[in-house]
């Protein structure tokens, strides 16, 4: 934190940390206000999904051929821009506001794949872990900071207002961060390069590069369950159980609070921490969510419930700052961001379809044996994942140690 190009990437990704986790949260402001209607909400909310996903593997490809910090600055200018068709649609047109939410959600997902790349460049390798557990303790901040600060803000100012302010946090995250030191690209070893491959292409060359890596499809496998049965599984469950078994509402929140708190001490701990079997111990760390949905299933005391989902943030840093920091070292830098979106794409991308799917299944065979499949799957995919070649380590085995 003491060097101030990483100070001012860490700044950007956490101004468009706030102001990602901030917006539907405006958004259910002006619901409640009567601005927005349930429906119009849903569909605003998917469209930015929608946007997120077209342009997230857009955004991959497009940071790996041109400039990084200039992918960042664009997207994020391009969701600063949605902030006030966000405002200006509000009670007015419905249209304007799903085509403004696309967009932002555009923004959003062509960032995520350019900061990821963009960290590789502003970080030497043996300071990538520290710096991506405080790259996700901007995000996990921002889950407690932004819903937080927004309530507090309405207080005093309207949902359109409140639009507007996001679209100055996109601002900063655009106009913050510095240049990276610009690794080298395959196309610029020579001196006359061959002709550009078309989007298409060079993600397929993404894709043939991830597949080169065992551990990265086991891995991402393994994340992808967790999130799209796991997290589908519990956010559907949470609330009807807190509710139905419990009788109240604070269950819910206490159990949301704790599994960013403890995702949180996750992140801290994985900052100095450095096992022999990276892999290995990131994976038992992802495996742990699978006590949330098994706490779901029990009828425990309501301290069980949050215990359970405090563990399951802990374990989830416990795998993400390694496997973020394993897929910058030992993915080729020139295909590094395109990797990365196939990442979200997969991980994120199929989330909307767990949660699609997680309902009617509960209305079909109950709670409790579909929190069971997914508990099953939550402790049992990541464990077969490190039965693949090079799982153990994330990549190469270490070398000795110098100490």
């Amino acid at each position: 934190m003491r060097d101030t190009a990483f100070l001012r990437l860490w700044a950007g990704t956490t101004a468009s940390g706030l102001a990602t986790w901030a917006l539907p949260f405006v958004l259910g402001l002006a619901v409640l206000h009567r601005e927005l209607g349930a429906a119009g909400l849903g569909l605003v909310l998917a469209a930015r999904t929608a946007g997120f996903l077209a342009a997230v593997a857009v955004g991959g490809v497009l940071a790996d051929r041109h400039s990084r910090r200039a992918v960042v600055l664009w997207s994020a200018l391009a969701a600063a821009a949605a902030a006030p068709l966000l405002a200006l649609g509000l009670g007015r047109s419905l249209v304007l506001m799903t085509l403004a939410a696309a967009l932002a959600g555009a923004g959003q997902g062509a960032c995520r794949p350019a900061f990821q790349a963009l960290t590789a460049e502003t970080v030497a390798a043996d300071h990538r872990q520290q710096a991506n557990a405080a790259m996700t303790m901007a995000v996990r901040t921002s889950t407690l900071a932004g819903p937080t600060l927004t309530a507090l803000l309405a207080a005093f100012v309207d949902a359109g207002t409140l639009l507007l302010g996001i679209g100055l946090l996109w601002l900063v995250a655009a106009l913050l961060p510095g240049r990276g030191a610009t690794a080298p690209r395959a196309d610029a070893v020579s001196a006359a390069p061959a002709p550009r491959a078309s989007l298409r292409a060079e993600f397929v060359d993404g894709i043939r590069e991830a597949r080169r890596h065992p551990w990265f499809l086991a891995g991402l496998g393994a994340l992808t369950a967790v999130i799209a049965l796991g997290y589908s599984a519990t956010g559907v469950a949470l609330p009807l159980v807190s509710r139905d078994r419990y009788g109240t509402e604070w269950v819910l929140a206490a159990a949301m609070t704790a599994y960013t708190v403890g995702a949180l001490g996750g992140a801290l701990v994985t900052a100095r921490m450095r096992p022999r079997s990276q892999g290995w111990s990131a994976l038992a760390g992802l495996a742990l969510y699978g006590f949330a949905p098994l706490s779901l299933m029990l009828p425990v005391h309501p301290a069980v419930v949050i215990a359970a989902y405090a563990v399951a943030g802990i374990g989830i840093e416990l795998f993400n700052v390694p496997w973020f920091t394993a897929t910058q070292r030992e993915v080729a830098p020139d295909k590094l961001a395109r990797v990365s979106s196939l990442d979200f794409l997969l991980s994120y991308g199929l989330a909307p379809v767990g949660l699609a799917l997680m309902a009617p299944a509960i209305g079909v065979f109950g709670v409790t044996p579909v929190l069971a499949v997914c508990a099953g799957a939550c402790f049992l995919v990541p464990a077969a994942a490190a039965l693949v070649p090079t799982a153990r380590h994330f990549g190469r085995a270490p070398g000795p140690r110098a100490d």
